[in-house]
C-alpha cells in the first residue's frame, strides 16, 4: 500500500508540476490477493483527490465479498461510503463498472452475463439504490459478450424505475 501511495503521489505531483488536470481512475478489484478493497482505493484516491477517483467495480466487490451485494441497502452503503470519506460529488458523480462475475474463494473468476441466476450482483438491486439516492453515476456494462445488450436492460430499468419514482 505504502508504494502505491508513493508512486500516485510521484504522479500527482508530475501532473501539477506540467500544469496538468488530468484525472484517473483507481479501481476495486476483485481477487482477493490484489491491492483494491473499497477503503483501500479511498485512501489511494486521498493521495490527490484532483487527481485521483474511485471507479467501484460492483462484480468486483461482489466477488471479494463472497456475494455480499445482495440488496439495495448494500449498494446504498458503498455509496455512503464514498460520500462520507471522499465527497457526496464523488458518489453523485462515480464512475463504475456492472456485471455478474463468477467467484472462488479468491475472487473473482469469470465474468458472466444476466442470464446467470447463480452469482451476482443484481442489476435490478443496483437500479434500486441509485434510484433511491438520487446518484447520478456512469455505469460501464461489463456484461461477457452480452455488453450492450445487458447494458441496454439496465438503462430502460433505470429509465422505468425513475419515471415511477418521481
Amino acid at each position: 500500500m505504502r508504494y502505491a501511495e508513493e508512486t500516485l503521489a510521484k504522479a500527482a505531483m508530475a501532473l501539477d508540476e506540467n500544469g496538468y488536470t488530468a484525472m484517473a481512475g483507481i479501481e476495486t478489484m476483485g481477487k482477493m490477493n490484489q491491492l483494491g478493497t473499497l477503503d483501500e482505493v479511498i485512501r489511494l484516491c486521498h493521495v490527490s483527490t484532483r487527481h485521483f477517483r474511485p471507479v467501484v467495480d460492483f462484480g468486483h466487490i461482489n466477488a471479494r465479498t463472497q456475494g455480499g451485494l445482495s440488496s439495495a441497502d448494500d449498494f446504498k452503503r458503498i455509496f455512503d461510503t464514498i460520500a462520507e470519506k471522499l465527497s457526496p460529488e464523488h458518489a453523485d458523480s462515480l464512475h463504475c463498472h456492472f456485471s455478474k462475475i463468477e467467484y472462488t474463494a479468491m475472487g473473482e473468476k469469470k465474468h458472466l452475463t444476466f442470464d446467470d441466476t447463480v452469482y451476482g450482483p443484481s442489476y435490478e438491486r443496483f437500479i434500486e439504490a441509485i434510484v433511491s439516492l438520487g446518484v447520478h453515476p456512469t455505469v460501464i456494462c461489463e456484461s461477457d459478450g452480452t455488453m450492450a445488450e445487458d447494458a441496454l436492460t439496465m438503462q430502460k430499468l433505470y429509465e422505468k424505475e425513475s419515471e415511477e419514482n418521481k
